[in-house]
């Protein structure tokens, strides 16, 4: 009996000490760390990952570890992630099954996905970035919080028109209700135990940061103001729940401060804010035209660097990290079939990662990037996601193949493997 107490004392110990020898992603010297070195990364962005994961609808566990394999066969080893999507499932662009029913209410299904997810990652050495919240309505966010507080019922840009839904959601930013309703949604997230690893989410390396939100925006600059507080109360009580994991905040940059640089710098320089956001997107933004992709690649990729280089001379005066957090190049044609051409993505990809390599060689801020989206094994049957259909990087407002990485993007794949195997470390 000795001898297997012993036995059973030893195997504990030496669980814990696996545990313990799990690094989190730190902050050391203005840049991101992770085993006691530098951490300079390319990733993806993984939005379904928890629907996935789930045994329910939706779910697909024989995909998702492929995909996580194949991932970590190109050496992608972070991940952002939707925690889940919130609300009313009957608007089809809206990302479903959702996790959040009603406030405070929960579908079990995605939780046990979202565990099951995160204990798979741990198993391949992977780190997610959470996001917990989201300005869009494509997974409820901001709308579903807004709805909840009574604030009428979430607009629908694609049915109301895009200036009517900025002009709704420009309310969360003041609306103390509606915040309240998603703190509490934080407090219950950063609250839990995954039930397939028996670890405290807080504790767990698998996570690398938690986001406040997707793209948080305040939609009109005579609220700017209230929405600097929100971030900061946000990011205090991520932080003051979670000492372990960095806090970040899924910001755009200066296009998601009503194109105010000063706010951007002034929400990023908040002590609970571990390293800075940037989105890019030359399509979206202007940049580049469906017709002459090709044509404007120059154009997208000046516009490219001038934006990033002013984020970084913010982040050098910080003495934080910045990561390029999104940023994709429609297919060939603005075409969404997933057999067509990419040749301009992939020269804008290589344009970006040139900008994250160059930086971290001379031991700069730029500390990573991940491409919007993974498509991987998806084979997407309309150009309007439909239940039932496979996910895609492009989430259900979206055209779907038109910025998805899938498997079958061989040139897309070389391109970013290349990149990875020349960063400084990786």
């Amino acid at each position: 009996m000795n001898r297997i107490r012993n036995c059973l004392s030893g195997l504990l110990l030496a669980c814990a000490v696996s545990v313990q020898a799990q690094p989190f992603v730190t902050v050391e010297n203005g840049r991101l760390s992770r085993n006691g070195k530098p951490y300079t990364f390319i990733g993806a962005n993984y939005w379904y990952g928890a629907i996935l994961g789930s045994k329910g609808r939706g779910g697909d566990r024989r995909r998702l570890n492929r995909e996580l394999d194949e991932l970590k066969r190109l050496g992608i080893d972070n991940l952002r992630i939707l925690v889940g999507s919130d609300g009313d499932e009957r608007p089809k662009w809206k990302v479903k099954p959702v996790l959040q029913t009603s406030p405070g209410v929960y579908n079990d299904s995605i939780l046990d996905g979202l565990d099951y997810l995160m204990q798979q990652l741990g198993r391949r050495g992977m780190v997610a970035v959470l996001y917990l919240n989201n300005a869009w309505e494509w997974s409820g966010g901001y709308g579903f919080y807004l709805e909840n507080a009574g604030a009428g019922k979430a607009v629908q840009p694609n049915e109301a028109g895009y200036a009517a839904y900025v002009r709704y959601a420009s309310q969360f930013a003041v609306n103390r209700q509606a915040q309240q309703l998603f703190y509490d949604h934080v407090k219950f997230i950063l609250g839990r135990t995954n039930r397939y690893t028996g670890r405290r989410y807080v504790d767990d390396p698998a996570v690398m940061s938690w986001q406040i939100g997707n793209e948080p925006r305040a939609f009109d600059p005579a609220v700017l103001p209230a929405f600097e507080q929100w971030i900061a109360k946000a990011a205090a009580l991520v932080k003051g729940i979670d000492r372990h994991h960095l806090v970040s905040i899924g910001s755009e940059g200066a296009a998601g401060c009503e194109g105010d640089y000063g706010v951007w710098q002034r929400i990023c320089a908040d002590p609970n804010v571990d390293y800075c956001n940037i989105h890019v997107w030359p399509y979206n933004w202007g940049w580049a035209k469906k017709d002459s992709l090709s044509e404007n690649l120059q154009r997208a990729e000046d516009r490219t660097g001038e934006y990033v280089g002013r984020h970084l001379a913010i982040c050098e005066k910080l003495g934080k990290p910045l990561v390029m957090e999104e940023f994709g190049y429609p297919r060939d044609g603005f075409s969404f079939s997933r057999t067509s051409a990419t040749t301009a993505r992939d020269a804008y990809y290589r344009y970006v990662f040139s900008l994250l390599e160059a930086d971290a060689a001379g031991g700069g801020h730029f500390a990573g990037c991940n491409f919007w989206g993974w498509g991987g094994q998806a084979k997407p049957r309309h150009e309007q996601w439909e239940p039932g259909d496979e996910y895609s990087g492009d989430p259900a407002q979206e055209a779907q193949g038109l910025n998805s990485v899938f498997s079958t993007d061989r040139s897309t794949l070389r391109t970013i493997r290349e990149a990875i195997s020349r960063l400084p470390i990786h």
